[in-house]
């Protein structure tokens, strides 16, 4: 029974996996507008119910790996150590991230990552998808910073730096990426970036979200 529950899983995973990659294809080759769902599915060899089992929407073919992101650095401040401050978690947990070469943050081998990211900047409807992820991935972080008693105001001020920090160390990279630059370059690059960016931000908070015990 193991066996066959791990082979249906395994399959229900590639038939995932090759519907989003045909989905990417076509958006990339024709654009985002231009390619409806029926045609990701006859491409992809399946029936359209199958594509919308998969995936709830056409914009989650693009936009639901991305959205798995959202709570990472609302995670990273709920699991920050006793004296770490809120930015050093999130500055940790993404120096993390560029270490082990996490796509999520603009780093990968698979040409197609920073294709989509072009796509994302050039169609309305996911323009406006991405806004409400980064507005949504910024109240998780505010709710985070709030949980331990920090007022609202400055939860708010901090969470709206943090994910703006993020967001432009996240386009740097697959910017440079799309630009052809080696992964390894701008990852090196990245460090520096990174840190230059979050000290910034910690002129400025100092040593708010600091975790007391």
């Amino acid at each position: 029974m193991a066996e066959a529950m791990g082979l249906r899983e395994r399959k229900k995973r590639q038939t995932a996996m090759r519907i989003w990659r045909t989905a990417l294809d076509l958006f990339i080759e024709r654009g985002f507008d231009k390619v409806s769902v029926a045609e990701i599915a006859e491409a992809a060899e399946v029936s359209k119910m199958t594509v919308f089992n998969y995936f709830g929407t056409k914009e989650d073919l693009v936009m639901g790996p991305m959205e798995e992101h959202g709570d990472d650095p609302a995670r990273a401040v709920r699991d920050r150590e006793p004296g770490e401050s809120a930015v050093d978690a999130v500055r940790r947990q993404f120096l993390e991230m560029v270490a082990s070469r996490d796509p999520s943050v603009g780093l990968h081998h698979e040409p197609r990552m920073s294709q989509i990211r072009q796509l994302l900047d050039t169609t309305p409807v996911l323009m406006q998808r991405g806004y409400v992820f980064m507005m949504r991935s910024t109240e998780l972080l505010e709710q985070a910073l709030k949980a331990d008693g920090g007022d609202a105001m400055t939860a708010e001020i901090a969470a709206a730096q943090l994910i703006a920090a993020r967001n432009a160390l996240i386009g740097e990279n697959h910017r440079r990426m799309l630009a052809g630059d080696p992964p390894d370059t701008v990852a090196a690059d990245a460090v520096a970036v990174a840190n230059r960016a979050f000290d910034m931000i910690e002129d400025g908070l100092g040593a708010y979200g600091t975790r007391l015990s």
